[in-house]
């Protein structure tokens, strides 16, 4: 387990390591930085649907909102985007559309067109509605501005049977233009007079590239250490493309499939084995609904190798906001498995309510 452990923080913290490799290249960087010496510095200007405008930087919008660093403010404002009405900035940006498109942009409202913007990349230049962008970010920004952290924590003090429970979360993910990079770590440890020791862990690393018209490719590795279905350590690595059916500035909805290789070490004196799956999923984003964010996802493992035999994994999380980048978050996650091994349980799930702290 402590080797496992050490892989997994290991690939963890590479997300940051591939962040460095930008999809963006030097030679092309290079010439937009020189594009924007040739201009006149000023600062970025949104108005709101109220009338209001807000003078400031603005350091990224995604999920429905934008971030906009201002003088006479000393925390960061957080925008609905759909509040928002015109912008105008000198600056060029990563820009992904609604359609799937992804590139690097001015962008900047037109007078006397209602919720019109003109994209002008230096080569071709067209016009855009406001609210078919979903993600914006200055170009040239460091690795942190696109890595978000979530670092949470849960505890259960009870005074019968002395039960202690100790929950712990830490997930990242890092958003270039063309790919994301996404990896978590959860462990949930119980200690309790008269019943055994419950030890769960499950940990995910996965990269998606994006293609044009909201397809992706997929590379996937998940861990799962389950007392409850005697698994030491579930290995499975996955390879497949999805697509977005749904993805806008309130909610994204994809399904995905591929092929899986899977190998399990168990607790007992059962030999370890591997095996060749399918796998099929469905995942589903909801985050214009106030502080409030739902993300579910499913997934189908119908075995190559063992006939008869399929696995399912489901996870649900919904998160609350709360001032100064602090949340609250319910989790529920869920594994079966039709053809456990012998003494093991078919199912397992886990319910956690936690508090944390996002770093973004």
């Amino acid at each position: 387990m402590l080797k496992v452990k050490i892989l997994l923080l290991f690939l963890f913290i590479s997300i940051s390591v591939l962040a460095q490799n930008d999809t963006i290249s030097k030679k092309e960087l290079r010439k937009q930085e020189k594009e924007l010496k040739k201009k006149t510095v000023s600062n970025d200007s949104i108005q709101l649907t109220n009338g209001d405008i807000l003078v400031g930087e603005i350091k990224k919008m995604d999920k429905s909102v934008l971030i906009l660093k201002t003088k006479y403010s000393d925390s960061d404002f957080k925008i609905k985007w759909h509040k928002v009405k015109t912008i105008k900035s000198n600056r060029y940006f990563i820009i992904a559309m609604e359609d799937g498109d992804r590139f690097n942009s001015s962008i900047n409202s037109i007078n006397e067109k209602d919720g019109k913007i003109l994209l002008d990349s230096g080569v071709n230049a067209f016009e855009e509605d406001l609210i078919n962008i979903i993600y914006l970010e200055p170009v040239g920004k460091n690795i942190l501005s696109r890595l978000t952290i979530d670092v949470d924590f849960g505890m259960t003090l009870t005074k019968a049977n002395n039960l202690k429970q100790l929950t712990s979360n830490i997930s990242g993910t890092y958003l270039a233009n063309r790919w994301k990079a996404y990896g978590h770590y959860k462990t949930v440890l119980s200690r309790q007079d008269g019943i055994a020791d419950v030890n769960r862990m499950d940990g995910e690393i996965t990269t998606n590239y994006f293609f044009k018209n909201d397809w992706f490719a997929q590379l996937s590795s998940v861990y799962l250490s389950n007392d409850e279905q005697k698994l030491e350590l579930r290995s499975t690595y996955k390879a497949g493309a999805g697509y977005y059916f749904i993805h806008n500035n309130r909610m994204s909805l994809g399904t995905g499939a591929g092929l899986a290789k899977t190998d399990e070490n168990y607790i007992d004196d059962t030999p370890s084995k591997s095996s060749s799956e399918l796998y099929f999923t469905v995942g589903f984003n909801k985050y214009d609904i106030g502080d409030l964010s739902l993300l579910t996802s499913v997934i189908l493992y119908p075995s190559i190798s063992e006939k008869g035999r399929y696995r399912t994994d489901i996870n649900f999380d919904m998160k609350y906001d709360l001032p100064l980048d602090f949340y609250i978050k319910m989790s529920l996650t869920y594994n079966y498995d039709n053809m456990p091994i012998e003494g093991a349980a078919k199912d397992d799930y886990v319910f956690t309510t936690s508090f944390g702290w996002e770093f973004n």
